[in-house]
C-alpha cells in the first residue's frame, strides 16, 4: 500500500465517520469509517518505515581516508606486421 492509497483511506474513513449521518440496522457506517482510518494510518506508517528500503533511490557513500585511489595499469602491445 502506498502513500496515496493510505491518505485516500484515511480521508474516506474520516468522511464516513464524521460527515455521514445514517442509521442502518445491523451495519454501523461509523465503525466502517473508523476501521478505514485505522488501516490507512497503519499503511501510512508502514510505507514510511519501509521507504528507505525501497528499491528506487540509492545513494552510495564513498569514503577517502587520504589514500589516493588505485590506478589501473594498461598494457599496450605494439605488434609490427611485415
Amino acid at each position: 500500500m502506498g502513500l496515496g492509497t493510505s491518505i485516500f483511506l484515511i480521508a474516506v474513513g474520516a468522511i464516513l465517520d464524521f460527515a455521514v449521518y445514517v442509521n442502518t440496522p445491523g451495519f454501523n457506517i461509523h465503525t466502517v469509517g473508523l476501521i478505514l482510518m485505522v488501516v490507512g494510518v497503519i499503511g501510512l506508517v508502514m510505507s514510511m518505515v519501509f521507504w528507505g528500503s525501497w528499491g528506487g533511490f540509492h545513494r552510495q557513500a564513498v569514503y577517502n581516508d587520504g589514500v589516493a585511489p588505485a590506478r589501473r595499469r594498461r598494457r599496450v602491445i605494439d605488434e609490427e606486421i611485415d
